[in-house]
């Protein structure tokens, strides 16, 4: 980025200056001292004086990016160690590559540059590819009320809902595309088979077809051309960057259960599952008569028992 002086603002709005400056990870000294220290201030005094933008710095955020390496050398043309982009784009798309980059780490940290890595974002979009295609074989449902009450079809629902909140903040917030790519990866494993057969109930195949839809969203700022594709399948007339981000259901956010964290004297040695809304004594029994913790404090004195609510339990003896 070596946009200069005033230059800098003349496509942003009165009220805020530069959002993000992206800069490589080579040129951060070089560039908090020259840009944000000399240029870039100078540049904000101007039109600060003359009231055209608000604020006291003209960078609202600072992203450092990674190298990308091989061999665990930096990329460069003097070394030859470069990878024409071109020739994976002609053999596995330019999805597939988009999909590997933001994977492969987070976008403040450097890459190392992996063919196999490539491979197995490739194997991802055909996996996706063959979801989407079997689910439209079995017939589009039409859109029904779920009942939340069955526990399959709530489960699916709240691993779709959990996503789509973690996502959003991955991408609005964290910038950590790999940790968003992830949870995409894990939402496409957790969708039942029989929720995507043809003989699955209307209320299966409506989670199916939401969960599936979601995966859709979620990857197409990573994936635009397949999931615009695929999305073409699921509704011909729309396009997909005109859709809102689904609305996620803060009750579906809520484990009915949860998993304790049982310690003796500190040390973690067992884990049990309880209902959100046990209460604390019987949550205690089910700590000292679980199989695992009776070892530790058989023919010992229990002083006492630290419970913090949906966390962990500390048996002292």
């Amino acid at each position: 980025m070596q946009m200069r002086g005033t230059v800098r603002f003349r496509f942003r709005s009165p009220e805020n200056g530069i959002d993000v400056l992206i800069e490589g990870e080579s040129h951060v000294v070089d560039s908090l001292r020259k840009e944000l220290g000399l240029q870039g201030r100078v540049g904000f005094i101007q039109p600060l004086s003359a009231r055209l933008v608000d604020g006291e710095e003209p960078f609202t955020n600072l992203l450092c990016q990674g190298m990308v390496l091989k061999d665990g050398a930096k990329m460069s043309k003097s070394k030859g160690n470069t990878v024409d982009p071109q020739g994976l784009i002609e053999k596995y798309g330019a999805d597939t590559v988009r999909l590997f980059v933001l994977f492969a780490a987070p976008p403040e940290q450097s890459l190392e540059w992996s063919d196999q890595g490539v491979q197995g974002a490739h194997r991802f979009i055909n996996r996706v590819w063959r979801l989407v295609n079997n689910h439209i074989e079995a017939g589009i449902p039409k859109e029904i009320t779920v009942n939340n009450s069955r526990e399959d079809l709530k489960s699916l629902r709240s691993k779709i809902h959990k996503t789509l909140a973690k996502v959003k903040d991955d991408y609005d917030r964290r910038h950590s595309f790999n940790t968003a790519i992830a949870a995409i990866m894990e939402l496409s494993n957790d969708i039942p088979q029989e929720f995507l057969n043809s003989s699955a109930d209307p209320e299966m195949r409506e989670v199916a077809n939401q969960a599936i839809e979601s995966i859709l969203l979620m990857l197409n700022p990573i994936t635009p051309h397949l999931s615009q594709h695929l999305w073409w399948k699921l509704h011909p007339s729309e396009s997909i960057v005109e859709k809102p981000w689904p609305e996620i259901d803060e009750s579906l956010l809520i484990d009915d259960n949860l998993r304790i964290a049982v310690q003796v004297n500190g040390k973690l040695r067992s884990e049990i599952e309880i209902d959100k809304d046990t209460e604390e004594e019987i949550v205690k029994s089910i700590a000292i008569n679980d199989e695992k913790i009776k070892k530790y404090i058989e023919n010992k004195v229990v002083k006492k028992i630290i419970y913090i609510p949906g966390r962990i339990l500390n048996i002292v003896v």
